[in-house]
């Protein structure tokens, strides 16, 4: 009965009555009409009781003008903190939102406690679903970051179109056999197992890339140091066949080093080095090959060291002909604004 709607639910009632009252047993009208037995004996009891009238449909839902547990200004301020702040930063003893962290936010607010469900409808009519977070620094200026998309990156930008120069973006990444990425399919409560090395090793790769589609990298082992980093700007230089490069990097302290600079000065133009504001990775478009890297590692199971640093040569050299998805880089959320 609760699965039907109400108007069927009716039409049941009202048949079942006037069976019974067409001389029908109850056993019978249960037995007839596929109901239980205990729902026909409780509206004989609640006719006796009350009135034929009492087994008519009521309204279902809360009724016009009923309070909801919380006023409108309440709902609104609390809808208004959850969204602008973490719980933390409201001295609240969680990490995430969850329903409970929100519910003692409520409670502590306004005296009121609520059950889990009647939280989660509040959120739900917020517009607010569970999702994984993003990690973000508590060092991140946002100032910086907010300066460099609206004033430095734009300035760059007409810089190199006025020298007809090539705009790259640069990282380093780090590879390693016990990584492991991916999901699998398996019976549920069963976790899958993969057969990996127990050996553990790994290599490095500094790579660059460009809106246009454009990658050049370089795989090397041991240390990010000077040295590496200068024969990866010459080998980048060479690759601009002449044409003058804006290469934005991050902060790493081999990126400001002052033979980094020597070298840069003794390149007369040819090569600008331009920083991102500090802790704020997701800036850079090249932070997404290197996710892409992983991803594309992970369908590969490397036995030796190798075999590793063939599998990255080949995924890169595999993405260096598919100058397509190297643009598609550019269009994620957080760099779309390089595109």
């Amino acid at each position: 009965m609760r699965h039907i709607p109400a108007e069927a639910q009716d039409e049941i009632r009202r048949r079942a009555i006037e069976a019974l009252n067409n001389g029908f047993k109850q056993v019978e009208v249960s037995r007839l009409m596929s109901l239980p037995e205990r729902t026909i004996r409780r509206w004989v009891a609640q006719m006796r009781s009350a009135g034929v009238k009492s087994l008519e449909p009521k309204r279902r839902g809360r009724r016009a003008g009923e309070a909801s547990a919380l006023g409108v200004r309440q709902m609104k301020r609390i809808e208004t903190m959850v969204l602008g702040k973490m719980p933390d930063q409201l001295r609240l003893p969680f990490y995430l939102w969850t329903r409970e962290a929100v519910g003692d936010l409520i409670a502590r607010e306004y005296g009121v406690s609520l059950c889990p469900a009647s939280i989660g409808n509040y959120l739900k009519r917020w517009g607010m679903s569970p999702q994984k977070p993003v990690r973000r620094a508590y060092e991140r200026n946002d100032e910086a970051i907010d300066r460099w998309l609206e004033t430095d990156y734009p300035a760059i930008a007409a810089k190199a179109k006025l020298q007809r120069a090539l705009i790259y973006w640069a990282d380093e990444c780090g590879v390693r056999s016990d990584d492991v990425r991916g999901r699998s399919f398996a019976l549920k409560g069963q976790t899958p197992e993969i057969r990996t090395t127990g050996q553990r090793f790994g290599c490095n790769m500094i790579s660059a890339l460009s809106n246009r589609g454009a990658l050049a990298f370089q795989v090397f082992e041991g240390r990010f140091v000077t040295a590496t980093f200068i024969d990866f700007l010459q080998r980048l230089v060479k690759h601009g066949k002449g044409r003058k490069i804006a290469l934005i990097v991050d902060g790493h302290p081999v990126h400001k080093a002052a033979l980094v600079k020597r070298w840069i000065a003794e390149q007369k133009g040819a090569i600008t080095l331009y920083f991102l504001p500090g802790y704020a990775p997701e800036l850079n478009p090249d932070e997404l090959l290197n996710h892409d890297l992983k991803l594309g590692l992970a369908k590969r199971r490397p036995r030796n060291h190798a075999e590793l640093k063939s599998a990255v040569r080949s995924h890169l050299h595999k993405r260096q002909k598919q100058p397509q998805v190297v643009r598609n880089f550019f269009k994620a959320k957080h760099v779309r604004y390089a595109a």
